[in-house]
């Protein structure tokens, strides 16, 4: 009898010391899925044609454009104009872009900025912030920011063979976003 419970406690040693090795589990860490930045200038022609030299400036991508939904008399829009351009960066260059981005901000943002699926977004007034040199041709423009995070894994989700569904333990929520932030970052929440 004593021989047994001395294996089941040498074993449950074992196991304790095998758990403190093991690092935590790489499928759970939070990283940023894609970065979306958009200018939105309200009127199509030559200031969103410049507004889109600014983000290709910023990204190194080529950025798209938005359509109205809508006729807006009083915006002075109309249906399927071009009024906004976007683009979606992901990887290192999302990173560094995020970085100058919260820079501007001084990595303060408001809770409400986060959304309950654990994304989050903020606006800058001006692009020259971010360190792009002003030119007095394309003026000067705001744009939104819109970080969307998950963990790995997400694929399982949007294939097309053996599609599956993301539980939701596994889905980012808006306090690990929040508290993502404020240890990557080390950025502050105000309430506001």
């Amino acid at each position: 009898w004593l021989k047994q419970r001395g294996q089941r406690v040498f074993c449950l040693a074992l196991f304790l010391s095998v758990m403190a090795e093991k690092h935590e589990n790489p499928m759970r860490n939070i990283r940023i899925e894609k970065l979306n930045l958009n200018i939105c200038v309200g009127e199509s022609g030559d200031r969103l044609t410049r507004a889109a030299r600014v983000l290709e400036q910023l990204t190194e991508q080529q950025p798209c454009f938005s359509k109205a939904r809508y006729t807006m008399r009083s915006f002075g829009i109309r249906r399927n104009e071009k009024i906004a351009t976007h683009v979606t960066v992901r990887g290192e260059k999302a990173e560094e872009i995020l970085e100058k981005g919260l820079k501007v901000k001084e990595f303060e943002l408001l809770k409400r900025n986060f959304s309950n699926t654990g994304n989050f977004g903020f606006g800058i007034s001006e692009h020259i912030d971010l360190g792009i040199k002003y030119d007095p041709t394309s003026g000067i423009y705001g744009m939104d920011f819109y970080i969307q995070l998950a963990r790995p894994g997400g694929r399982v989700s949007r294939r097309k063979h053996k599609r599956g569904r993301v539980g939701f333990n596994h889905r980012v929520t808006r306090e690990e976003a929040q508290k993502w932030f404020q240890t990557k970052y080390d950025g502050i929440l105000m309430d506001k």
